[in-house]
């Protein structure tokens, strides 16, 4: 099956041969979550691309991590403070749980991407399971997902903010459920 190693997300190379010439979604970078709708549409493409170098490139903390399976890049989660994703403070399905309880030290992991040669080989259970670990080392109190929960199998495009059963098996607990697919899930740490 090969060796699965996750590591912090610090190759540009390895990150582009991951998401390939379209930036995994449609040339999204993976920035949705990270700027407003309005920045969003004017960056998605190249100026996403440019935006989510900078973040690989800059010092500090990775902006997500990368799974390889026998040296080959395949998968890719991001991991940050909550805060540094914008979206998620507007977002009906991710709001804060409690509208008093502060954010800080709060970690997201907002989205998956795997390629199709890492599908199927523990990828995202790997990713996610290094996000948790990666975001108590850099002093996390908890750490939050919003996955998709569907009765009927969904297609990878559809899940690429992770499944309920990933986060189950990593031992968050669902916190909040605002819709009937999309329950807040969190882990404590």
């Amino acid at each position: 099956m090969g060796e699965l190693v996750i590591r912090p997300a610090d190759s540009w190379a390895d990150l582009c041969e991951v998401f390939g010439p379209q930036g995994a979604y449609s040339g999204c970078w993976c920035m949705y979550f990270r700027v407003t709708n309005a920045e969003y549409r004017t960056l998605r493409g190249d100026g996403a691309r440019e935006r989510l170098r900078e973040l690989v490139e800059s010092p500090g903390p990775a902006p997500g991590l990368l799974a390889y399976l026998d040296e080959t890049p395949v998968g890719w989660c991001t991991i940050a403070p909550r805060t540094a994703f914008v979206r998620l403070a507007g977002s009906r399905v991710a709001k804060p749980v409690d509208e008093s309880e502060p954010v800080e030290g709060v970690w997201s992991v907002p989205c998956f991407y795997v390629t199709r040669a890492g599908r199927g080989r523990g990828a995202a259970t790997a990713l996610l399971e290094a996000a948790v670990e990666f975001a108590r080392g850099q002093g996390a109190r908890a750490v939050e997902g919003y996955p998709r929960d569907s009765e009927k199998k969904l297609p990878a495009a559809e899940l690429f903010h992770g499944w309920k059963g990933l986060f189950e098996g990593a031992g968050f607990v669902e916190v909040a459920r605002r819709t009937p697919t999309r329950p807040l899930m969190r882990l404590e740490l």
